[in-house]
């Protein structure tokens, strides 16, 4: 998704689905409780290769979870939906998607994206890179920098790193326990209460 107004349409549409699909489900099931395993997350994406390789390592969540061999043979997938661009209910907005790829044609754009999802899986980029999901920026050092930069005091504490031809802004990596000390320990017969002595 991509929001140019700056009008947080992205994570409200999220939220909107998000919760329709979840009630609608639990409704459906008659059951109650989260729908979701983890909560919302977006990652910010600077335009042109990096974006392009955000879309290939998307194409393949299928064939990395094993449910088909190429993206093709996956209907709901962005891959269809590049290579075999829809004339009725269509789903992307192809031209600004050429432009922040930074293609001259659509037919560029097609054979680019068809070529790097080739090349993902004759390498076997079957793993998961969590950059693409766990990070709160992804680009080039000058993009990363500029995000943490605006998002001012909400970005203390968190580091930008390098990582295969890349830089992402993340949260650094902390042990739980870390944070705790001895008051964490067992519980033993000092801080036990006995509930026979209540009686």
């Amino acid at each position: 998704m991509y929001d140019g107004a700056g009008q947080d349409v992205v994570p409200r549409s999220i939220q909107l689905v998000a919760g329709r699909s979840g009630q609608e489900y639990n409704e459906r099931k008659r059951r109650k409780g989260a729908f979701w395993q983890d909560r919302y997350h977006a990652t910010a994406v600077e335009s042109g290769e990096h974006l392009l390789r955000c879309i290939v390592y998307i194409d393949l969540n299928m064939v990395r979870a094993g449910v088909v061999d190429h993206p093709s043979e996956w209907f709901f997938g962005g891959y269809k939906e590049i290579q075999e661009p829809r004339r009725k209910c269509v789903l992307i907005d192809y031209e600004k998607l050429r432009d922040l790829v930074g293609v001259e044609t659509y037919d560029q754009l097609r054979a680019s994206h068809k070529g790097w999802v080739d090349e993902a899986l004759t390498e076997g980029n079957g793993v998961r890179e969590s950059k693409w999901t766990s990070s709160i920026a992804v680009g080039d050092q000058e993009f990363v920098e500029s995000t943490k930069a605006q998002l001012g005091i909400r970005a203390k504490g968190r580091n930008v790193r390098e990582t295969k031809g890349s830089f992402e802004l993340r949260e650094p990596n902390a042990i739980y326990f870390d944070d705790f000390g001895h008051e964490n320990d067992v519980i033993g017969p000092p801080n036990m209460y006995s509930w026979s002595a209540c009686s």
